[in-house]
């Protein structure tokens, strides 16, 4: 397969200005079009039918004939014509560019593209919709107008017979013990070669020096453990597609937790430094206090709080047992300053981006399934929250209790696609929450029987969104308004209404999950701040919008009822919305990612081989350009911590929060940005972004250049346009 250059040069045409003033945004749409006729169509095997095309995709491996098998012949072929049918079009290269780098099935070779777009989305309908054909048409319908969009394993792996795993992210607890160690690094090994990230919470496990079998200065601690954990993500990796990725989680309270942060740092030593293991901390409410008061913080060993209280620190409320913890004789506790916490956090932010924090005691005060256990962790992108139950090991590595570990589902939905099919809104979320589940229903979890566990009595999925700032920014919506805020807040309360709706609706068919009757869904606590009083629009514009959009805020009336169904016949989902940082899938959708906003309005990224590809944001034009043009580094932490807080109100697991920071922000710029998400009951941050400048010119192409590769006649329409 050649590059062409021409498509590169139109897409990079969309830096330019007519001798209007106006951007060049149109060139975008025509590098698609040139890269599709010009590089993909004549890379492409050709079928002289699209029958002939599923036997041979079959025949070689492929296509997966048992989920082909669920239909009839004719009616594959139907929904196939019909994804056809819906003339799909990429709305800017990157799109395109993503679609046939990371998700298009190729020849074994890689020399040929063997599915385009419309194959992709309609074998995700087949395999999403298990059999039923009218599900499969909606779905159809929801991914090819990007309405909603499968999380990157499904997406990529649905319906293919050499594949990986459907799910995003799994979750796996270590206790201190050898045995669980070891099982912890052969699951992690078995789940990252199915293409999982895989995080592991590292909070139970003694300290560096603490006694082995009552003799003392045995353990090596943590570090260890993070090295083989390391070399294990980057051995396996699913196929080559996606790498192996892992993370760490520890509590702010370890004795180890400087040493934990210290292996981020560029220049520590070798023997300790982690370069590709992610890095996450929880922090309870506490540790926010004692550094408010400026007073020491105590770091209490593992090992001891185990013995002392029988059972694992991760499953004691830090900041409920502080006091108590401090006054014990018998926990040896070593004593640092809260600030210097809070400041090497920030320092190792800038140099690095790490470490990931989760807000221990929010996540638990939202914590639905308190009765189950404590939520202790996240994953690698730091949305999930659940509870995860200790396992216990026989010598053999052989289970003699199987807890509960976590995996989760997820998918977005596109908030400005969705919001212009408003009327059907509620099918869009029941169809979301329908695949999400199915995907907890197909998935073969054998090698990780804990998450097995846990997936079955759980099911639990996450359900996202993004395209927010695209909404915003199309709407004439400042992203760092008072407008941004509410209507986000009210979009994300009508989103949670019609999950728990679908998921309700799901449980007359599966039943209710287990453990249900203990949930704070049972008896309807959780529910109150929906069912106490009316939710409606505060502000003119935000009501004006809705009203314009035809878009139905559900009633206190309407979530009365749905309460009382719930309590009949319970949900069928543990958890239900979860916020990810879409990355990969909103560049796939050509939409702005999460919730965040664009980091500029035609962004640069290097991708590959390929070089510099310049990113327009979602349907930009010169008549809402100034609600693109401050981005991310620009409005600051602050409004997109707004945003997520409103969100996340609704949300029961998290939302990945990211900040962005400019080369000019300090540490005490960062430590006010954590102390704000925490004020506003963010339930996580999940990385931070500083921006550094570039050398002048350095991500510009040369006009002239960009005219030579483009031919004549576009030569004669670039001197025409451009100043």
């Amino acid at each position: 397969m050649k590059n062409s250059e021409k498509y590169l040069s139109l897409n990079a045409m969309t830096r330019f200005k007519d001798k209007n003033g106006n951007y060049l945004f149109s060139a975008d749409k025509e590098a698609v079009s040139s890269y599709l006729e010009e590089y993909i169509k004549p890379n492409t095997m050709a079928f002289n039918s699209l029958s002939e095309k599923i036997d041979y995709l079959i025949a070689n491996d492929y296509y997966d004939e048992a989920v082909l098998n669920l239909y009839r012949r004719e009616f594959i072929l139907q929904l196939f014509e019909k994804a056809y049918e819906k003339e799909f079009t990429f709305l800017n290269f990157m799109g395109a560019l993503k679609f046939y780098n990371a998700y298009a099935l190729k020849t074994d070779d890689a020399k040929y593209f063997l599915e385009n777009f419309e194959d992709r989305v309609a074998m995700n309908a087949l395999f999403l919709a298990n059999g039923d054909e009218t599900f499969a048409l909606s779905l159809l319908d929801d991914i090819i107008s990007n309405k909603f969009q499968p999380a990157t394993p499904t997406f990529l792996n649905a319906g293919k017979k050499r594949r990986g795993e459907f799910i995003s992210c799994y979750l796996l607890r270590v206790e201190d013990n050898m045995e669980s160690i070891s099982r912890g690094i052969s699951t992690s090994l078995q789940l990252s070669k199915r293409g999982g990230g895989v995080a592991l919470c590292l909070t139970n496990l003694r300290e560096f020096g603490a006694p082995i079998k009552g003799i003392k200065n045995q353990s090596t601690g943590i570090v260890p453990v993070m090295k083989l954990l390391e070399d294990s993500f980057s051995y396996a990796n699913q196929l080559g597609q996606r790498q192996g990725a892992g993370a760490v989680y520890l509590s702010a309270h370890h004795p180890e937790v400087l040493k934990f942060l210290d292996t981020k740092r560029e220049n520590a030593d070798e023997k300790i430094r982690i370069k590709s293991l992610s890095l996450g901390l929880v922090i309870p409410d506490i540790t926010f206090q004692l550094a408010k008061d400026n007073k020491e913080m105590a770091l209490f060993s593992p090992y001891d709080v185990e013995r002392v209280y029988g059972k694992p620190m991760s499953d004691i409320s830090i900041t409920e047992e502080y006091e108590a913890l401090v006054a014990n004789d018998d926990i040896t506790k070593t004593y640092i300053s809260a600030r210097k916490l809070f400041q090497m956090i920030a320092e190792l932010h800038f140099e690095s981006g790490y470490p990931y924090i989760l807000f221990e005691d929010t996540v638990n005060e939202r914590n639905p399934h308190k009765k189950k256990g404590r939520i202790v962790m996240s994953n690698l992108c730091s949305e999930i929250a659940q509870v995860s139950t200790m396992s216990e090991f026989s010598e053999d590595l052989s289970f003699t209790k199987i807890g509960e570990d976590i995996c989760c589902n997820l998918g977005s939905i596109n908030i400005a696609k969705a919001m212009d099919d408003a009327e059907h809104f509620e099918s869009l979320i029941e169809h979301s929450i329908r695949s999400l589940d199915s995907v907890s229903r197909s998935s073969d979890l054998d090698s990780a029987p804990s998450i097995k566990k846990g997936n079955h009595n759980n099911h639990a999925v996450g359900l996202g969104a993004m395209n927010l700032h695209g909404f915003l920014a199309t709407n004439h919506i400042y992203y760092d308004s008072k407008e941004a805020v509410e209507f986000t807040d009210l979009f994300f309360y009508a989103m949670a209404f019609y999950a728990f709706k679908a998921s309700q609706k799901l449980a007359q068919t599966h039943g209710a999950f287990d453990g249900f009757k203990d949930s704070s869904f049972a008896d309807g606590s959780y529910f109150e701040k929906y069912i106490s009083e009316e939710i409606v629009p505060q502000s003119e514009k935000i009501k004006a919008l809705f009203d314009s959009y035809h878009f139905h805020l559900p009633t206190r009336a309407e979530w009365l009822q749905l309460v009382e169904d719930i309590k009949e016949t319970g949900i069928a989902n543990a958890h239900l919305m979860a916020v990810a940082p879409t990355g990969s899938i909103s560049y796939l959708s050509s939409c702005t990612p999460s919730l965040q906003p664009v980091v500029s309005p035609v962004e640069v990224r290097k991708e590959g081989k390929i070089g510099r590809v310049y990113v327009p944001s979602y349907k930009i034009d010169n008549d809402n350009y100034v609600y693109y043009q401050q981005g991310a580094y620009e409005v600051g932490p602050e409004p997109i911590i707004n945003i997520v807080a409103a969100a996340q109100k609704h949300v029961d697991q998290a939302i990945s929060l990211t900040l962005f920071m400019t080369d000019k922000a300090t540490t005490r710029d960062l430590n006010r940005a954590y102390i704000h998400a925490f004020k506003e009951k963010c339930a996580s941050i999940y990385y931070v972004r500083v921006r550094q400048d570039t050398l002048e010119g350095s991500e510009l192409y040369d006009q002239d250049e960009l005219i030579d590769n483009l031919g004549e006649s576009y030569a004669e329409l670039c001197e025409a346009c451009m100043i």
